[in-house]
């Protein structure tokens, strides 16, 4: 297979992570090269970063939260995911640019003329040539992130109406870009959603991968 680069994207409980796994595991079984990686916390940069947006004890101003995210994203961009796809890797990336869109564009409220152009100078114009975006009604993400062991971070502890204007954010862009932006259901269970992620990876590659 050729280098290519897919995110994996949906509010937080949708499964998304759970998924990337999965065809992690898949790529492992078939020795198919590829990186696994995610935003925020994909470099060690990343991950100092992480801790600091993502600690429920913390107190991050909006704009503060959009830039941190940037940050994070350039050192992602140029340390790792540009030099993977130059060696003909797979990248697979829980998350990416387009989460700012809709966590700090739709969720926060900040202007899309400026999400654009902090993404664009992150990103340096690097878009994936694939976005799985998980999509779940909130009340079912909501329950089984209350189901998990794990305790909530910062912007999962936000308000119900917050994640609804995420997740409202997510499918206006699947819908403005329909061609890359590929909607999964991810209300089935977890083996027919993983059937679900290979029937477009392997359409995405013109062979079954």
């Amino acid at each position: 297979m050729t280098a290519c680069f897919i995110t994996f994207e949906g509010i937080d409980g949708c499964g998304k992570s759970t998924q990337l796994r999965l065809l992690a595991k898949h790529f492992d079984a078939r020795a198919t090269e590829f990186v696994m990686t995610r935003e925020p916390g994909g470099t060690p940069l990343g991950l100092r970063l992480r801790h600091a947006l993502l600690d429920a004890d913390s107190e991050v101003d909006p704009l503060a939260e959009l830039l941190l995210y940037a940050a994070d994203r350039v050192q992602h961009v140029r340390t790792l995911i540009r030099p993977s796809l130059a060696s003909n890797r797979i990248v697979l990336s829980d998350r990416y640019a387009d989460a700012t869109i809709a966590y700090q564009g739709a969720g926060r409220g900040f202007d899309a003329e400026l999400i654009s152009k902090v993404i664009e100078l992150a990103t340096e114009g690097l878009q994936p040539d694939m976005t799985l975006l998980f999509d779940l009604p909130v009340e079912q993400a909501l329950a089984r992130r209350q189901r998990g062991s794990l305790s909530d971070d910062r912007l999962e502890q936000e308000a119900t109406q917050f994640h609804e204007r995420v997740r409202q954010g997510y499918l206006k862009l699947a819908a403005h870009e329909p061609s890359r932006v590929r909607i999964i259901d991810a209300r089935e269970t977890i083996e027919k959603v993983h059937e679900r992620v290979l029937e477009e990876v392997s359409a995405l590659f013109g062979a079954n991968v």
